[in-house]
């Protein structure tokens, strides 16, 4: 009953009666980005269609979010998925809450899933490096738009909704440097490398051919004639994965957060300071940042192993112990 209320509900609709409040204190009060806010929709949606009509998702009591949780544990609902519902849930009861609207905070009771912290996927610097050889070496707008998009992401490691977003302003200043608007509306520098800035040269030769016909101009960097006026995340990761497979990369290794992730740990190989990375990265809590350290550690790991003098996998045996008579 639950699946079928949830394939019924209009996408469209609030996610509960104090949505419409709540939706206005994530955009107003923190600056929610419109993908944000429609991530905790999409989320308190699920949970209302849980309840299955039993109540209104505001009225749920701890044992009913429960049975819900439970319920979804039993689906083989994703860990990660499960803790963003919950994280969702709380955020809004807390509103509830401070807002006089409720009493109590029901999800105060739950339990966080279990779940481990995978590692970021990473592609090796020689494989980005033959993804942006094969798109440069083609002389088509479509090429030196997307030359232009590879090389600023791999430049910067900007989130893909800060790239396809990117004002035409930001590309039009002589400058070594993006100023990039990210979560929150946080405003942050980002280095520009010579590559970045001669890929993007090129690619404004020919942006007028990617300009809507019904506009003479446009403010975004990479125009398109889709609602948002710029080119969209998914048509960015339609592009990237035809470049993986021109180079030799299987597709479904290659998405826009891949190459973010493969900025921030190349930048690490080579020595990047943490602290320099996480703004550059946009994160607020360098917790967020460590985990590239894991990927660079292991990649440490590895090499010890493999060419250490003293390391049996370098193929030099070890010295035998002294014997205890």
């Amino acid at each position: 009953m639950g699946r079928q209320r949830a394939l019924a509900l209009d996408e469209t609709q609030p996610a509960t009666r104090h949505w419409d409040v709540f939706k206005e204190m994530l955009t107003a009060e923190r600056n929610a980005a419109a993908n944000t806010v429609d991530a905790y929709r999409r989320d308190l949606m699920a949970i209302e269609a849980a309840l299955a009509g039993s109540c209104d998702l505001a009225d749920a009591t701890s044992e009913q979010l429960r049975a819900c949780f439970a319920a979804a544990a039993r689906q083989v609902l994703k860990p990660a998925t499960a803790a963003r519902r919950l994280s969702a849930l709380r955020q809004f009861f807390r509103f509830l809450v401070a807002e006089g609207r409720r009493a109590d905070d029901p999800s105060a009771a739950l339990d966080a899933p279990k779940r481990g912290r995978p590692l970021p996927k990473v592609l090796s610097e020689a494989e980005v490096a033959a993804m942006i050889d094969c798109v440069a070496r083609q002389d088509k707008a479509a090429a030196l738009r997307l030359h232009a998009l590879l090389e600023l992401l791999y430049a910067t490691g900007l989130r893909v909704s800060e790239l396809v977003g990117l004002p035409l302003a930001a590309a039009l200043r002589d400058q070594p440097y993006l100023v990039v608007r990210g979560k929150g509306a946080k405003e942050r520098l980002v280095p520009l490398n010579p590559a970045a800035k001669a890929a993007v040269a090129a690619y404004l030769a020919v942006r007028a051919k990617f300009l809507p016909r019904s506009l003479k101009a446009s403010p975004w960097l990479f125009p398109s004639s889709g609602a948002s006026g710029h080119l969209t995340r998914q048509r960015f990761g339609q592009l990237l994965k035809d470049a993986a497979i021109a180079a030799g990369i299987a597709p479904e290794r290659v998405s826009p957060h891949v190459l973010r992730h493969a900025f921030a740990t190349h930048l690490l190989d080579h020595g990047a300071d943490l602290r320099a990375l996480q703004k550059m990265l946009g994160h607020a809590d360098i917790a967020t940042t460590q985990i590239y350290t894991h990927v660079a550690t292991g990649r440490l790991a590895e090499l010890v192993g493999r060419a250490h003098p003293l390391s049996q996998q370098a193929g030099r045996p070890r010295p035998a112990r002294p014997r205890k008579d």
